[in-house]
């Protein structure tokens, strides 16, 4: 394109209008509006020269950015890395023979426009939509091909006959998620009582999205100021930004932006009615007649729709046609040139003596006021007739389509379904949230959720609202800002309801369950206690929802240490899910599980592998034998196995648990984790260091991708590796791991967790071995005084801080303190070890050699 006489050629620029060269706003990209990127390749272009800019003007009308290019290299380099647009080329003729061979067969190149006047050199290429030698008729054309892209990409869904009757799957499965969507959002905009602050809403919102385009700046002014003063026909038949956002939200399905624009929506919609019912007694519209619209199928869609004899078809857009059947044809005809896609010509059969779907004739309301238009409303539902090729052209077909209406009999069953399973109980955009959500569409979701807060003044219509976003940021593993909704809600909440509320219980159940995440126990019984508490008083003894509640108790107990709380509760959980439960339900296998993993906390190992095995037992009638439910039983005995130091047993059930979990879990998984630590555990009792370190590495790696910082199980990550270096006799990596632990649990944790007192029992075996008595025997003490306030006078561990502290006094030549610490380890060991147990054995030889100090 000759915009520019200037002589500086010599350097390759993209200029300063392209919003390349711009910083990214976290906002909506205005190119992604259109979903279209202009690209201009002119070896003349310069943005100081007034013809230029001129020519850029005149361009930003159609298209708001202009990607320009003075080199064919680097510009064919911008084309190939934006694969997701349809790009639009204008290409100047000094470029157009070495660069439109090289562009035109990229998927992403839609259309090419050339500026120069050689027509000939370009016939053969399909793309090229025309050379032209002026700017005016060059920006029709593109404007024209811009129009025929929007109406081609209005999202269709096709709809078998009889598929309400398939009861087997959900409405979920049997329809594309835009048809339902779609009909979800004009149920939920009859209920909305809209008004200007809506629009104002809008207005903020497409200011921020075109702060940097004073163009369009100036489009949304005139939306603001004149909005009310025109049909809302006349703002979507303008084709400004407004009609190109609606259409892009509803093709991307992006939620965001439809319940922004929801106002008008709901006034085109309602526009389209009352036309409707003023134009029924005209003569034109009071019977039969036929409208057409042209456009291209992909393949695929044509093939569907073809094999659905009978079915019908969902415009999920508003749906402009015309009663002039060349207009359709010539569209059609240019869609068939591209061998990707399917022209069609749509022949639309109306009675609307018949149908109750609002369509209006535009032609007086209209922004252009082009004749024969029929505008219909958004997602029209058409029966599929014949379909037949026009001519023998085998890209180029005619469809017959009916209009059908509200009360025909497989549509009425859809609608039935659809609102049976999409929870047509719940009141406004609410109600898409819920949807969203059972159907995992969290980000979404959340799009929702955030804009009602937005829009919501009333505290007591807030609480709703933060408790789902309570529940996104859960799953979203944002666990603090989930806690900070839940806490708003539960606020909230407390100034509306009486304390005993059930609805309470599930917001306190919640709330624990968070704080258990982030490892804060003490604050996960307290909560987890509160919904016990009002279960109690309101449900029966036997409900299985006091039975959940019990279970909650338990592992909250189970966090702070008080092991017999955590059994009694968790066998009442048993009790009453054994009563209400199927015999193989999962819930008696957790229970069971709960009861093992508590027990084998006290050091009950018997009666923890027995509880395994039951769950176990469970299991197997239900899964197949490389199930990831699996890896809890294998790790669970193996857990037990170690602690009675049948190591064979505990790494062959490890490596059971790791080899299912390969199989069926993403690297990364927190389960990964704790196969890796236990598998570590075996290889540093055998002495295989190496090994034991490799596997503590990866439980660290995989715990800091999914954990906070401070959770205690980082400290137990940073813990083992200390056991290892220790093992190595890398002393100082040993204290330093052990040292990282203990500031971990001292943030998490409460100050008499055994865990500490186990970090501490180890610092001071490593100074033991470096002959520091003195800081060992403050680390064992530690140690001891920890354990004493946690464990059962019986522990094992008991015995070990006694039997250390013992052997440190005889390393000092305090003989009889070291006697006495180290009779106590074997009393101790004498009630919970077997007689061959190797730490009975080493207080033994403790106890030797103390004896021969004497």
């Amino acid at each position: 394109m000759d915009a520019s006489k200037s002589n500086d050629t010599t350097q390759s620029k993209q200029l300063s209008f392209v919003l390349n060269d711009v910083t990214v706003r976290q906002r909506t990209d205005i190119e992604g509006i259109q979903n279209i990127l202009l690209v201009w390749l002119d070896n003349n272009i310069d943005n100081n020269n007034i013809d230029c800019c001129n020519t850029v003007e005149q361009l930003k009308r159609i298209v708001p950015n202009i990607n320009a290019f003075t080199d064919d290299n680097k510009c064919i380099q911008f084309i190939q890395t934006n694969t997701d647009r349809k790009i639009y080329i204008i290409i100047s003729d000094t470029f157009g023979k070495q660069v439109v061979p090289r562009i035109h067969d990229i998927s992403q190149v839609d259309a090419i426009f050339i500026f120069g006047k050689n027509k000939e050199s370009y016939e053969k290429w399909v793309k090229i939509k025309g050379v032209f030698t002026e700017l005016p008729s060059l920006c029709e054309a593109l404007e024209q091909t811009i129009d025929q892209y929007e109406q081609n990409m209005i999202p269709i869904s096709f709809i078998a006959k009889n598929i309400a009757d398939q009861s087997s799957n959900t409405i979920f499965n049997l329809l594309d998620s835009s048809f339902i969507f779609i009909r979800i959002i004009k149920e939920i905009l009859l209920t909305i009582d809209f008004g200007e602050i809506h629009l104002e809403e809008f207005i903020f919102y497409c200011r921020d999205v075109f702060a940097d385009d004073d163009d369009e700046l100036d489009n949304v002014d005139q939306l603001n100021s004149e909005y009310y003063s025109k049909k809302p026909i006349w703002w979507y038949t303008k084709k400004s930004f407004l009609y190109h956002m609606l259409n892009r939200a509803i093709r991307s399905l992006d939620i965001g932006v439809l319940v922004r624009m929801g106002f008008f929506i709901d006034d085109l919609h309602r526009n389209i009615q009352r036309l409707h019912s003023e134009q029924i007694d005209d003569d034109d519209f009071n019977k039969s007649f036929t409208v057409y619209r042209g456009q291209s199928l992909s393949k695929r869609d044509f093939e569907r729709m073809k094999n659905i004899k009978d079915g019908f078809i969902s415009f999920n857009n508003f749906l402009l046609t015309t009663k002039n059947r060349d207009i359709s044809l010539d569209t059609a005809q240019q869609a068939a040139i591209n061998s990707d896609v399917v022209g069609i010509v749509f022949v639309v059969n109306v009675d609307a003596a018949q149908s109750t779907t609002p369509f209006a004739s535009i032609t007086d309301v209209s922004y252009f006021h082009i004749e024969d238009e029929v505008l219909f409303s958004i997602q029209t539902i058409f029966q599929i007739g014949n379909i037949k090729p026009i001519d023998t052209n085998k890209h180029l077909y005619e469809v017959t389509l009916t209009l059908t209406s509200d009360d025909e009999k497989e549509l009425r069953k859809l609608t039935d379904r659809i609102q049976q399973e999409t929870l047509a109980d719940q009141q406004g955009w609410v109600r898409l949230g819920q949807v969203l959500l059972t159907m995992n569409q969290i980000e979404k979701a959340q799009d929702v959720y955030e804009i009602l807060l937005d829009q919501t003044n009333h505290e007591t219509e807030k609480a709703p609202i933060y408790y789902q976003l309570g529940w996104i940021k859960n799953h979203q593993k944002e666990y603090q800002d989930a806690l900070t909704f839940y806490e708003k809600s539960l606020s909230i909440n407390q100034d509306i309801y009486a304390p005993d509320n059930i609805n309470f219980a599930t917001l306190y159940r919640n709330i624990s369950a968070l704080h258990y995440i982030m490892g804060n126990y003490p604050k996960a019984l307290y909560f987890s206690e509160k919904a016990l508490e009002i279960k109690q008083k309101s449900l029966s003894r036997d409900d299985l929802e006091l039975g959940n509640a019990y279970h909650d108790v338990g592992i909250a107990h189970n966090g702070v240490l008080d092991y017999p709380e955590a059994l009694s509760s968790h066998e009442e959980a048993l009790r009453i899910r054994q009563q209400a439960l199927p015999s193989n339900h999962p819930d008696l296998i957790a229970s069971y599980n709960n009861i093992g993993m508590v027990n084998f906390n006290m050091g009950n190992y018997s009666k923890a592998l027995a509880a395994f095995e039951k769950a176990f037992k469970i299991q197997q009638q239900s899964l197949p034998p490389n199930h990831p439910d699996l890896t809890a039983y294998y790790n669970n005995i193996g857990m037990v196995y170690n602690n009675m130091s049948d190591y064979s047993k505990a790494l062959s059930s490890y490596e059971k648990a790791l080899e299912i979990q390969k199989q069926t879990l993403p690297p990364n998984h927190p389960s990964l984790a704790v196969t890796y630590n236990n598998i570590g555990t075996v290889y540093l009792q055998l002495g295989d260091y190496p090994k034991a370190l490799s596997s503590y590495e990866k439980t660290l790696q995989i715990r800091q991708q999914n954990l906070p910082p401070n959770h205690p199980e980082l400290g137990d990550a940073y813990h083992n590796i200390g056991i290892v270096h220790n093992s190595m006799n890398n002393y100082p990596k040993a204290i330093s791991s052990y040292q990282k632990s203990i500031e971990i649990k001292q943030q998490s944790l409460p100050s008499k967790d055994p865990s500490l007192g186990t970090s501490y029992n180890n610092i001071g075996i490593v100074y033991i071995s470096m002959a520091d008595f003195p800081k060992a025997l403050q680390s064992h003490e530690n140690a001891l005084q920890i354990r004493q306030q946690s464990l059962p006078p019986s522990h094992p561990d008991l015995a070990m801080s006694f039997g250390y502290i013992g052997k440190v006094y005889n390393s000092m030549g305090e003989y009889s303190k070291a006697l006495s610490y180290c009779q106590r380890a074997i009393d101790i060991s004498q009630q919970t070890l077997p007689p061959d147990h190797p730490h009975f054995q080493w207080y033994r030889n403790i106890l030797q050699d103390i004896q021969k100090n004497l």
